[in-house]
């Protein structure tokens, strides 16, 4: 029987450890300095928003671990022995283990901006995170959010719940440029400032000013603005969170460096979710991904080559989703930012400015390549099944209605979408 410990209970760590419990004896130790029990981190915002309460956020009762035979281990690791395969806590214990599962996620980007380490500056990946929020908008009546993407349109959202004022950031034409195409960017600013929030494009932080007692009172962007503020949201990013594995042996880049295997440079050593980096690229995902559902099905490959039926990643067709206030949004496939050579883009909107389809295709082929959706909920069955049976675009908008959860909609603006398509081929 090995003894095989993770670092890290985030939905990587822990599916990976479901999987070999559930098909083995092995002896199994998960650790978080973060928290005791795993949680869902993506429902963090609905606890400040008193939409939940934090015990809402387990997927299993606190006895599932025990009955299960994984222990739980609330300590923070210092540094690893890999020679002697001994890990080494911040409070003075040591842990040996036979085989070693490195999933320790993400920390928010810091760009040595002056001023970011004041107090009010923070950012929103962690449970500490959340519990330092609370503190910091206890008297807050402006926020200045730094960067856009998922974390910091749920910032603005959960700041705007406590009436904060909140002013956004954004080094872009329009709110996520860098992995919407235009109009699906400039359709979500729209949205956002709808809300109330005051949406700055093209603007960059320069440096963060205190106050006497060391706290954050306003920011300075580029062209010398002031904004006075009580807290500082950073949320330009995230990087793999692997700063005690420096200068040790463990081969690093942004992340974990991995084969498709999983597997590190050291035997028995693997690494998986946001902290892990593949070596060769997979298709055109990222090497690191700090997605919910990749660091899912990492867990659940590792698990196989732990049990001794080496297999290698395969995440499949890229797909993803997110809420912007009111308007969720999913991606199936690749539907580039700036189009590829040969890729075309058609985008359609409701005139009520809630509802959008960008599709994506191959104007030498017409392939079907990818489609993002916004306020329209769609299967991610029938997209997975379009995207791997090479469909062409004629194919797909003669049949988006089965892809859709509500098929009146797509019946009713049918002759709508088909005219925009058609208008939007005119135009090249």
């Amino acid at each position: 029987m090995e003894h095989i410990v993770i670092i890290g209970n985030g939905i990587s760590g822990i599916t990976a450890a479901r999987h070999i419990r559930k098909n083995s004896g092995h002896k199994i130790t998960v650790i978080s300095g973060e928290s005791e029990y795993f949680f869902s981190r993506t429902a963090l915002m609905y606890v400040y928003m008193g939409h939940m309460k934090w015990d809402h956020l387990k997927p299993y009762e606190d006895w599932f671990w025990e009955k299960n035979r994984i222990k739980l281990l609330k300590e923070w690791v210092e540094s690893i022995d890999f020679s002697n395969k001994e890990l080494h806590f911040q409070s003075g214990g040591r842990l040996n283990y036979d085989k070693l599962i490195i999933a320790t996620g993400s920390v928010h980007n810091k760009f040595g901006w002056k001023g970011q380490d004041l107090e009010g500056v923070q950012g929103l990946i962690t449970k500490q995170d959340l519990e330092m929020l609370e503190e910091n908008t206890k008297n807050c009546r402006k926020a200045v959010i730094v960067g856009g993407g998922l974390i910091g349109v749920e910032l603005a959202e959960m700041l705007k719940t406590r009436n904060i004022e909140v002013t956004m950031l954004v080094r872009e034409k329009a709110f996520w440029q860098n992995v919407l195409p235009l109009e699906d960017a400039e359709f979500i600013s729209a949205h956002i400032r709808s809300h109330g929030i005051d949406l700055r494009h093209e603007t960059e932080l320069d440096e963060i000013l205190g106050n006497e007692y060391g706290s954050a009172c306003a920011v300075k962007t580029k062209t010398g603005e002031k904004i006075e503020c009580q807290l500082v949201g950073l949320c330009a990013g995230v990087r793999p969170k692997i700063s005690f594995l420096k200068n040790s042996e463990l081969e690093t880049d942004l992340g974990i460096l991995v084969d498709e295997y999983l597997e590190t440079n050291i035997p028995d050593v693997y690494a998986i979710g946001d902290c892990a980096q593949q070596r060769k690229a997979i298709g055109n995902r990222k090497p690191v991904e700090a997605v919910w559902y990749t660091g899912r099905i990492m867990g659940e490959t590792l698990a196989q080559t732990i049990l001794g039926k080496r297999t290698a990643y395969e995440p499949g067709n890229w797909f993803n989703s997110a809420k912007f206030f009111d308007i969720e949004y999913q991606t199936y496939g690749w539907v580039n930012a700036i189009p590829e050579p040969g890729e075309q883009h058609f985008h359609w909107e409701h005139k009520d400015g809630t509802r959008a389809i960008t599709i994506a295709f191959n104007t030498v082929t017409d392939e079907f390549l990818g489609i993002n959706t916004f306020g329209i909920r769609m299967r991610h069955e029938v997209f997975d099944k379009w995207l791997n049976e090479n469909r062409k675009i004629s194919y797909v908008l003669k049949n988006l209605r089965q892809a859709n959860f509500d098929p009146e909609f797509y019946d009713r603006y049918e002759k709508e979408i088909f005219e925009s398509f058609k208008n939007n081929l005119q135009k090249v």
